[in-house]
């Protein structure tokens, strides 16, 4: 009888597979299940975008493209930051096209992170980047974020996890699963602790676009800052393309000259066909992410009342397209919480602790879906609040 556990790679069998996935799974399996747990655009792809798509497929322009991208797609996305940042990129040396901003993230952590290096991930975050490190031979560090200053990261709080280890900070604003951001004189007072130090930065900014009312900021606008951080964004969320599987890294010449090799013996290049769509989205679909957004932000306002009328105290989110209410009133896990509502309910949630351990006591909730869609759960969640305070 063969024992994979002495075969299978030990970093990888202690690694916990992602709570998101779990409840998706559970809710896939059942009739009428309303969920709000993945983080999906219902909107369509941009017609544009797909035309491209199409003609891309009928003009048979569906062979490899270079490592790093396509040359279009790279100079549009330097046109693209810089117009949205003021920072110029170099398409031929410091822009990677990926295959989303998963891998993106991937590469870019293990291109610079080594064993027994410390990372510091900014929590409650996006659950891919404690196990990267791991995969890495790296050691995750989280920093727990608190919700009376608005799930934002503080020098403070910074300054007290450096040690002579640390070598990464990955920081996930506009945040999945809190929608906190980052103002420009927040990214300062962290730009001015980083300063003293060697540390490099991930800037995962795949929400960049979803913000109501305040204009995203990127720590590599803050002087110094370009020189030490990697740019993570995408085309899933804003351009509605989850399934299209394209992202970017921008970079220091130097860093984005190892992340492609790893890219290139990974990945050989991009989807061709989404590269060439993901040109038109650049050029001509702002509008269109507009639209998105307004919508966007009428769910976020009647899902964040909704969650305090309940009497779930929920933190107003300022990007993204997820809430964050916390739960201890009910006096259940976060666990137990989804778990219940999944069960009696059919409504699907993912809970606060799939995102770091500070994330026990709240539920991540997305609104990426329609206002019926969530009217319903809501209703049936008000339902449960009753039913298990009797």
């Amino acid at each position: 009888m063969t024992d994979y556990s002495k075969i299978l790679n030990k970093t990888i069998q202690q690694i916990k597979p992602s709570g998101i996935r779990k409840f998706f799974d559970i809710a896939a399996e059942m009739d009428d299940v309303i969920s709000l747990g993945v983080g999906e655009p219902d909107f369509q792809t941009p017609w544009a975008v797909r035309q491209k798509a199409i003609h891309t497929i009928e003009t048979k322009r569906t062979v490899y493209t270079a490592n790093a991208g396509l040359e279009a797609l790279r100079e549009s996305i330097s046109r693209y930051t810089k117009k949205k940042t003021g920072i110029e990129y170099d398409p031929a040396g410091e822009i990677i096209v990926t295959v989303g901003g998963s891998e993106a993230i991937d590469i870019s952590i293990r291109s610079i992170v080594e064993p027994r290096d410390e990372v510091l991930i900014v929590e409650p975050s996006f659950v891919c980047y404690s196990p990267i490190v791991q995969l890495s031979g790296g050691i995750p560090v989280p920093i727990e974020t608190k919700v009376e200053n608005n799930f934002r990261l503080t020098a403070d709080e910074l300054r007290s996890k450096i040690t002579d280890k640390t070598k990464l900070l990955i920081l996930p604003f506009p945040n999945n699963p809190t929608g906190a951001i980052m103002e420009r004189e927040d990214l300062e007072k962290i730009a001015e602790v980083l300063r003293e130090t060697d540390i490099m930065v991930l800037s995962d900014e795949i929400y960049s676009e979803l913000t109501y009312g305040k204009k995203h900021c990127s720590i590599a606008e803050i002087e110094g800052m370009r020189e030490r951080t990697v740019l993570i964004n995408g085309f899933s969320k804003a351009f509605a393309m989850t399934g299209w599987r394209l992202g970017y890294a921008c970079a220091p010449h130097p860093v984005a000259e190892q992340i492609v090799k790893l890219h290139q013996y990974a990945i050989m290049c991009s989807p061709t066909v989404s590269q060439y769509a993901a040109v038109e989205a650049l050029e001509n679909c702002e509008d269109e992410v507009q639209k998105m957004v307004n919508e966007y932000n009428t769910r976020r306002r009647f899902v964040t009342d909704a969650f305090n009328r309940l009497g779930l105290n929920c933190f107003t989110p300022e990007g993204a397209f997820y809430v964050f209410p916390c739960i201890k009133s009910t006096g259940l896990s976060s666990e137990e919480f989804c778990e219940k509502l999944l069960y009696t309910k059919k409504v699907a949630v993912v809970p606060g602790n799939a995102f770091g351990g500070c994330g026990e006591g709240f539920i991540r909730v997305s609104y990426a879906y329609s206002l019926k869609h969530i009217s319903e759960a809501i209703s049936r969640i008000e339902e449960f609040l009753s039913e298990i305070k009797q």
